[in-house]
């Protein structure tokens, strides 16, 4: 079955709860790399491996660390 992904859901960090747009590393990537992403949200979407389409969960580095560094995805 293929994954249903929803470009409407807003990303949330699983551990914290935050957004990307609320996190500074995913915000500077959006401002310094504008040619690849139209902004926060893509930049998880699009190139963060814990990103999970089908429930628009993620880890930021900091709760990606304190989770042990799973592998897989939020």
């Amino acid at each position: 079955m293929e994954a249903m992904t929803n470009k409407s859901m807003q990303p949330r960090c699983k551990g914290c709860g935050r957004t990307p747009e609320q996190i500074d590393e995913y915000v500077y990537r959006a401002v310094t790399e504008k040619k690849y992403f139209k902004g926060a949200n893509d930049v998880v979407r699009q190139d963060d491996g814990t990103y999970n389409p089908e429930t628009g969960q993620f880890y930021c580095t900091d709760c990606y660390i304190k989770a042990g560094m799973p592998l897989g995805t939020a």
